[in-house]
């Protein structure tokens, strides 16, 4: 594959230097692909983070993390999957256990001399959401990338076709066939459970 060392990185398109670096392993095409995102990961940091010194931290740590998950994953539109990408490495670390903050209960603070414990309605919540992340990891990659724009970015179709690269019609569907296969898994779930 002579031509791969003939690639110029400001005028290959993405997917051509997605190819080049999946067939070399060379961190040179990665890195002039990630160049052209950084601003919109580091966008993404700041958004989650609001601090500037940890969103440019988590830039490089996302750029690590990016030379396995290429490897891993075919990608139609890099944009928008670098922009999921970094979004889930953000919510990640925000749920990490060192990013809970805990605070000592003063017991002179109480109100009441009543027992104050998490009804089991809190904890059946909290359960649902933790059974629903798990479902979500078990879609199809479309269909979680669609799911999560349409539901919890609360992206309109047009939007997420845009982000996406994915036909208007393939959107609908991914959406479609994610809610179903969500509930159908929810379902599941429920019965294990119980």
């Amino acid at each position: 594959m002579a031509f791969l060392k003939h690639i110029s990185s400001e005028q290959s398109s993405d997917k051509e230097l997605i190819a080049a670096f999946k067939q070399t392993k060379d961190i040179n095409y990665l890195s002039s692909l990630y160049q052209r995102y950084m601003d919109l990961v580091f966008g993404v940091c700041l958004k989650y983070f609001k601090e500037p010194e940890r969103s440019k931290d988590a830039v490089m740590d996302i750029f690590t993390e990016l030379h396995t998950k290429l490897l891993q994953h075919e990608v139609d539109n890099f944009k928008g999957w670098l922009h999921v990408l970094a979004r889930n490495y953000c919510l990640m670390q925000l749920r990490s256990p060192r990013n809970l903050k805990t605070t000592e209960l003063n017991p002179g603070f109480m109100h009441s001399e009543q027992n104050t414990h998490l009804n089991g309605e809190a904890f059946e919540k909290e359960e649902h959401l933790n059974q629903l992340a798990q479902c979500m990891e078990g879609l199809p990659e479309e269909q979680k990338q669609t799911v999560e724009l349409f539901y919890l970015q609360q992206k309109c179709y047009n939007e997420i076709a845009s982000i996406t690269g994915f036909e208007w019609n393939k959107v609908r569907s991914y959406i479609q066939n994610g809610k179903r296969n969500l509930k159908l898994c929810m379902e599941e779930k429920q019965i294990n459970f119980d």
